[in-house]
């Protein structure tokens, strides 16, 4: 809790996901940050479980939801953002560039002629620092690009939402080797929120959390300046691009990687149905790299030891 605003996260164990609601105090509004729509990966099918755990808090509340905020088009989780809005409300907002990332996996998945890769998908588009508001409550938009093109971080009363920029202290940065992803601007975008006050509360969006502890998501600034593995004071631009380069290429592949992007970059909406009125998702043959790493995440925790030396 912070001075104007109630901040609620909802740890999804499947996915290493945290989703959250912020509210403010003296209307009752609030914002939704990366939901989760639950896909089961054998099977095919979605379900609402995780999301519907974030509502029942809504509705215990009694919030009324003006945002839905996605930090970028993830590639580990598909987005409950469309079944919050049919719900509860609210306009689903991200980043301005989320027609870059649209862009380049229209060609990848060969999406239908109808799909635009303009972002029209989403309610708003922000760019990098606009202002906006939940409830009374000021709140400023920060373009973080790197892990992808269209990372966007939230800094919402004395609070920022870093999405998959920065990881937890001891997890360290996400990777950037996906399309449009780049060490050196990630660098930059982490020193970005490493710049902002030291007592900046810090939600990340994913924990992979060593065997030592409990998963986790919240930290500030000044710890993360003083421990983060990856990007702690005193690491180089170069010395990250290094170790980030290195590290990625031993990464497997997200395993959620394709049904995600393809709802993703709909804003959470499911592709439309054919003829028979199935929905169907695409897997494009032989056109990603393979990784040899047989247990790498996102980020490994078995990793964490190596990569802090």
């Amino acid at each position: 809790m912070t001075n104007r605003t109630t901040i609620k996260g909802f740890f999804d164990p499947l996915t290493w996901t945290i989703s959250y609601v912020v509210w403010d105090h003296a209307t009752m509004r609030a914002a939704v940050i990366d939901p989760v729509l639950d896909y089961d990966f054998k099977s095919g099918r979605t379900s609402t479980a995780s999301a519907d755990r974030l509502l029942a808090y809504v509705r215990d509340k009694g919030l009324k939801v003006d945002w839905i905020l996605e930090t970028h088009a993830h590639a580990d989780h598909l987005s409950g953002a469309r079944h919050v809005q049919d719900e509860v409300g609210g306009r689903i907002a991200i980043g301005e560039n989320i027609r870059v990332v649209q862009s380049t996996f229209k060609k990848l998945f060969n999406l239908e002629r109808s799909f635009l890769p303009d972002g029209s998908q989403f309610d708003h588009l922000f760019r990098d620092g606009e202002v906006f508001k939940i409830g009374e409550t000021e709140a400023t938009a920060l373009l973080v690009p790197g892990h992808t093109p269209a990372d966007m971080a939230y800094l919402v009363d004395g609070a920022v939402f870093v999405g998959d920029t920065l990881f937890m202290p001891d997890v360290g940065s996400a990777r950037a080797d996906f399309p449009g992803g780049d060490a050196r601007q990630l660098y930059a975008s982490m020193r970005r929120l490493l710049e902002l006050p030291g007592d900046t509360t810090m939600y990340v969006c994913h924990d992979y959390p060593p065997a030592s502890r409990q998963p986790q998501w919240q930290t500030s600034v000044a710890e993360q300046r003083a421990r983060n593995i990856h990007v702690r004071d005193g690491i180089s631009e170069d010395e990250f691009v290094a170790m980030r380069t290195a590290r990625d290429a031993t990464l497997d592949v997200p395993t959620l990687i394709l049904p995600s992007i393809q709802v993703n970059v709909r804003a959470g909406r499911l592709p439309p149905p054919d003829d028979n009125g199935v929905a169907y998702l695409r897997i494009p043959l032989n056109a990603l790299p393979a990784h040899s790493h047989p247990d790498a995440k996102d980020v490994s925790s078995a990793a964490v030891g190596t990569l802090a030396s």
